[in-house]
């Protein structure tokens, strides 16, 4: 069977794959955020970001608009951008001043939150597998920051702080793909994040130059994407089988790093990396051998 054949057939694989590609696309928002610095204000930053964003997705929105939400679904787009927008202030104002791998590990925190949350408030099946993939990867995280080893900067904090508010960003976008499109989802989450950055973009604003709203229109470009990706991969699969795959941006973040920015790989980096890697391999591993014997008819079966 080829792969093509493969992700035709299963829904879970095409969850993989739309979280794996997820991954590239939100490391290369990150390298753009990282090039620009720490000069312009996080708020303003992140505002810009999401306006760009905004214009980009609302063409899809139009066309494929279905007519104005019910009033629960509404009230889930309003919270969902009062919290991301939380957590995107945060996530930029750390960006801008520690490494990104070290930015992106701390992140991991965040899928802890997701699959309990997923657990507790979408009735999903926690499998010993998805545990264990999100604890090992968890555990390469933790072994990257070495807690107790080292000081809590404040880029650390705010991006300790971000994590749990993207969990619940997270939870509420896997709730919205029941009823509402890929395109819907992103563009509200867009709009949402810029109306709620609005005002503290306006109390720090700072003329932006024309190098920085470039780079910020390619950021918007990549992270909406992003956004797109991963929605199509909770539409796709479990949030509890996509997230542990979300470890893999470490390493993308790491290679990233030391390549273009010239961070330095600690070799704790390494270490981590590799117990994150072998966890989210042998995730995809053993989800593709429960597809195929789904779709393989049993000895009982044959018979009839």
């Amino acid at each position: 069977m080829t792969i093509s054949q493969a992700l035709q057939s299963s829904k879970t694989l095409q969850g993989i794959a739309w979280m794996v590609l997820t991954s590239f696309l939100f490391v290369g928002m990150t390298g753009i955020i990282r090039h620009l610095g720490s000069n312009m204000p996080a708020v303003e930053t992140a505002f810009i970001r999401y306006l760009f964003g905004t214009i980009l997705i609302m063409p899809m929105v139009i066309r494929h608009w279905q007519g104005i939400p019910n009033g629960q679904t509404v009230w889930l787009y309003v919270f969902r951008g009062l919290v991301h927008g939380g957590g995107v202030i945060l996530w930029f104002y750390a960006m801008a001043r520690i490494p990104i791998a070290e930015v992106t590990a701390i992140g991991y925190i965040s899928p802890i939150f997701v699959t309990i949350g997923a657990a507790i408030f979408l009735g999903e099946r926690l499998h010993f597998r998805r545990i264990g993939g999100v604890l090992c990867g968890f555990l390469g995280a933790l072994i990257i920051l070495r807690p107790g080893f080292q000081e809590i900067s404040l880029g650390q904090l705010a991006q300790l702080c971000a994590a749990p508010l993207f969990a619940v960003s997270f939870i509420i976008a896997k709730k919205l793909t029941g009823t509402q499109g890929s395109s819907m989802i992103v563009g509200m989450l867009s709009l949402g994040c810029t109306i709620a950055l609005l005002p503290g973009a306006l109390v720090q604003w700072r003329q932006p130059t024309s190098y920085e709203l470039s780079w910020l229109a390619v950021a918007a470009l990549v992270a909406t994407s992003g956004h797109y990706t991963l929605t199509r991969a909770f539409q796709a699969a479990p949030i509890t089988v996509t997230q542990p795959l979300g470890f893999l941006q470490l390493v993308w973040a790491a290679i990233l790093g030391v390549l273009v920015f010239n961070e330095g790989l600690d070799p704790y980096v390494l270490v981590g990396g590799a117990v994150i890697v072998a966890a989210a391999t042998y995730i995809s591993h053993r989800e593709l051998q429960v597809s195929r014997r789904e779709r393989t008819p049993t000895s009982i079966a044959t018979k009839f």
